[in-house]
């Protein structure tokens, strides 16, 4: 008989993580690049307070517990308060990401009953086009002070923050209930069909943030200043919010910014000693710095995620920025991460290449996650590093079923990712593709990330993708779109020549088009569906690349 414990049962609730962080790191620094005006420099208690505010003017607008608040912001200060008013009052906290097609966002709002959004002035015409299909929506509050409100004629109930929470008490008494309740809702980006819905609970967002804390995660503490340049409506900016409050961290929020100047000059002036964001805005970063001869005096690490890290990327930032880069992995339906590169004691005396190499794996998994690979008929696959297979995963944080939906999303009790993955016997789990992006050509596989990661690495290649498109011969073939690197000169034998060194000679792409920019969506991964629509006929329809 399994004996019961005589601990207190406290519940696991986000509205811990505010009181803990303004008792015990009171003077703690926000520091929030605003769409208006300055920076806006507060403390952790000055923020517990004005959270104080929101909670008391959300109630007094009549939103009750367990309805939807939603938010299309950018990440600065009142973004952040938003994010634990709403769900530590008992609120679900609906983070939207303003990329998405305004049909989709109007979807969106209307599947989760959303009812009040808070807004940047940013997005106020936006706002303005969906508010008249927002029927359930009693409020609309611009992120901003009454001097900064936009004229948005015909949106009703509208508000200003600043006005709208002036006033209210600085204390309130945060509700205490069952950990398991929902307190954020994400959709996925929903490049296929309508987005669909991910209820986080409050144990299941507090359990990451302490987990992203650990010293092989993020390593946050008191000591650091981090900066999440990953969107607060994107996986709920992989809980660093929350992360940051538990363990104290100095918190920088980027604002609306996102290029690599603004971020170069934010870093430095903040002293940003840790970061976290995809693949496409460190590229941005580090092409800046190179054109400006740049250097980081206080940066030591990055995790980053969302796509695959070029290798090229990573060595550059370790061996040229001294920035030990973290690559990692997960999803909106894992709450943030899942994996994350954890070198060993042994890999650390490695030589610098291979450690590099192992940081563009995606790592192994952090506690409370268990991973493994299966076949097309659901045999788990051997932890050989070769056998290759779509990828499992289930844990403390990972969805059971999607937001109004009445069938579960498991299969014998994992969550099918749509990755191809491979894992080591050390545990070491590496993405090899999405299924859908997979290239299978002439009955072999072919890895679009890692054909990619190969085209990054020439000096004179900004970014590039890799795409399978029909073949009349080999059913299959990859076509290498690339995006130069400015006054850099670029033809397509000398790209294929360079690849034929790299990878096997079946691998090297059929084509290559150089085009000026990827398209790239809401939470900064390449369209690849938007690409195969492009130039999805080249090889069938006779036309040469455009």
């Amino acid at each position: 008989m399994i004996q019961p414990s005589l601990m207190m049962d406290r519940p696991l609730l986000i509205s811990g993580i505010l009181e803990h962080g303004a008792a015990q790191h009171a003077t703690q620094e926000i520091v929030s690049r605003e769409t208006h005006g300055p920076m806006v420099r507060q403390t952790y208690a000055q923020t517990a307070g004005r959270v104080a505010q929101l909670a008391h003017a959300l109630r007094g607008l009549g939103v009750e517990q367990g309805q939807a608040v939603a938010s299309i912001a950018w990440n600065n200060h009142r973004h952040l308060e938003a994010y634990f008013a709403v769900s530590g009052s008992g609120m679900v906290m609906h983070t939207c990401n303003p990329r998405l097609h305004p049909e989709q966002l109007i979807y969106i709002l209307n599947h989760a009953e959303d009812r009040v959004v808070l807004f940047d002035s940013t997005f106020a015409p936006l706002v303005q086009a969906i508010a008249p299909k927002c029927p359930q929506v009693k409020a609309w509050v611009c992120l901003a002070d009454q001097a900064h409100m936009p004229e948005l004629a015909g949106v009703p109930g509208l508000h200003a923050y600043e006005t709208l929470i002036a006033g209210q008490p600085e204390h309130f008494e945060w509700p205490e209930f069952d950990e398991k309740a929902g307190a954020v809702l994400c959709y996925t980006s929903g490049t296929t069909g309508n987005p669909k819905g991910v209820l986080y609970s409050h144990r299941t967002i507090v359990l990451n943030a302490v987990v992203s804390c650990m010293p092989d995660v993020l390593g946050l503490s008191t000591r650091e200043s981090i900066l999440p340049v990953v969107p607060m409506f994107h996986i709920n900016a992989w809980c660093i919010p929350y992360s940051a409050m538990m363990s104290g961290a100095r918190l920088v929020l980027p604002g609306p910014k996102l290029d690599g100047a603004s971020l170069y000059d934010i870093m430095e002036s903040e002293k940003v000693t840790v970061s976290a964001g995809v693949p496409t805005i460190w590229m941005g970063l580090l092409q800046h710095m190179e054109q400006g001869g740049l250097k980081f005096s206080t940066m030591r690490r990055t995790c980053v995620g969302g796509s695959a890290m070029p290798l090229a990327l990573i060595t550059k930032f370790n061996q040229f920025y001294g920035v030990d880069v973290r690559h990692g992995w997960g999803m909106t339906e894992t709450t943030a991460i899942a994996t994350l590169t954890n070198l060993s004691a042994e890999d650390w005396t490695r030589p610098d290449e291979e450690r590099y190499a192992l940081a563009a794996r995606q790592g192994k998994t952090v506690p409370g996650i268990q991973i493994k690979v299966v076949d097309e008929n659901g045999a788990t696959l051997p932890r050989d590093g070769v056998s290759q297979g779509e990828l499992m995963v289930r844990g403390q944080w990972i969805v059971e079923r999607y937001y109004k939906s009445d069938k579960s999303a498991l299969v014998d009790g994992w969550f099918p990712t749509g990755d191809i993955a491979t894992i080591e016997p050390n545990g070491l789990m590496t993405i090899r593709d999405r299924t859908k992006d997979v290239i299978k050509s002439g009955g072999e596989w072919i890895s679009s990330i890692d054909l990619e990661n190969a085209a990054i690495a020439h000096p004179a290649v900004a970014s590039a993708a890799v795409i399978g498109i029909k073949h009349p011969k080999w059913d299959e073939r990859p076509l290498l779109l690339v995006v130069r690197k400015p006054a850099q000169s670029l033809e397509k034998q000398e790209i294929l020549d360079f690849l034929a060194g790299k990878v096997a000679k079946w691998w090297v792409p059929e084509d290559v088009v150089f085009i000026e920019s990827l398209p790239v969506g809401g939470t900064g991964k390449v369209q690849k569906n938007e690409l195969r629509r492009q130039y999805g006929g080249v090889f069938t329809s006779g036309n040469a690349p455009g």
